[in-house]
């Protein structure tokens, strides 16, 4: 049997780099029966807030996280999924696991639903949006793609960095608005103060890893690696602010607009200057500007779900 589904990427990303398993995730949603989850489920699976940021700028850090977490994670959010994975010293259940992935797969994709996926085509999220059984194929889009490209059943979880990652939605749960707001609530606190595993910088202390970068030893030889991060988290920052505004957490929401304004002015002065001395040092004072706003939300959100 073989079905393939008609998908691109077509969600909110104000830089380009909008974080791969967000962007996965939301795209996924939006092409599915539940589509009205589309922008919230990145906010409320908790993924707006989270942040992770490596001494030495290495893009790696953004993948270093609890991947099993992904299922109680949006099934926080008010959707329900399955998740099959592998990691690190589990090779005894990858044969297993990768049928068990294949079937998830193949029963999303007949459901017209892709599946958010780890490393189709680089070590990041993407979708799967079909299968050939006959061929032996799956068909992925990967999130630095414009069109899916065929691979084969056989290389799923076994590629450049050979982990096991499929998440699949199934439906809707009927989780009420309130109960989902301070979940998210909850679910922002324990990541922003540290609470959620990482062997990286994460939460609130990201932003002094990155203002280091900045104010006492930038390179411009870096910059990318800047770019990729101030991109990757100021696309989610958006997020955070257009749910609390669609919630009525009109403090929140204020917040949160003024830290995705001071992410999204510092990406576009490294973007546009980032080869001037004195556009770190502004950059820096942007991710202050950032980090003390976002410590403010942190402490409602305390308050709130104490």
């Amino acid at each position: 049997m073989k079905k393939q589904l008609n998908i691109r990427w077509d969600v909110r990303d104000a830089t380009g780099y909008l974080f791969s398993f967000a962007k996965s995730l939301s795209c996924a949603v939006k092409h599915s029966p539940w589509r009205a989850f589309t922008e919230d489920i990145v906010a409320t699976s908790g993924f707006a807030f989270r942040m992770w940021v490596s001494q030495d700028l290495c893009p790696s850090a953004t993948s270093i996280w609890e991947f099993d977490r992904q299922k109680p994670w949006v099934e926080s959010g008010g959707l329900a999924c399955d998740y099959v994975g592998r990691c690190w010293g589990e090779e005894q259940f990858e044969e297993t696991r990768r049928l068990q992935a294949l079937n998830a797969i193949r029963a999303s994709v007949d459901a017209g639903v892709p599946a958010v996926a780890w490393d189709i085509g680089i070590p990041e999220w993407g979708l799967v949006t079909g299968y050939d059984d006959e061929a032996g194929l799956l068909y992925a889009l990967p999130v630095n793609a414009g069109e899916p490209h065929a691979m084969p059943c056989d290389a799923l979880g076994r590629r450049e960095v050979p982990i096991l990652s499929v998440l699949t939605v199934t439906g809707a749960s009927e989780k009420p608005k309130e109960a989902i707001l301070m979940d998210t609530m909850r679910l922002a606190v324990q990541h922003l103060t540290g609470r959620e595993w990482c062997e990286n910088q994460k939460g609130l202390a990201a932003y002094d890893a990155l203002i280091r970068v900045f104010s006492e030893r930038w390179e411009t030889a870096s910059s990318w690696n800047a770019e990729y991060f101030l991109g990757t988290y100021g696309a989610l920052k958006e997020y955070a602010w257009k749910y609390f505004e669609k919630s009525g957490e009109r403090e929140l929401a204020e917040l949160y607009r003024a830290v995705f304004e001071s992410w999204m002015r510092a990406f576009s002065l490294l973007k546009t200057g980032g080869e001037k001395e004195d556009a770190a040092a502004e950059i820096a004072k942007l991710l202050r500007s950032a980090r003390d706003s976002e410590s403010q939300a942190v402490e409602i959100m305390q308050g709130r779900t104490a």
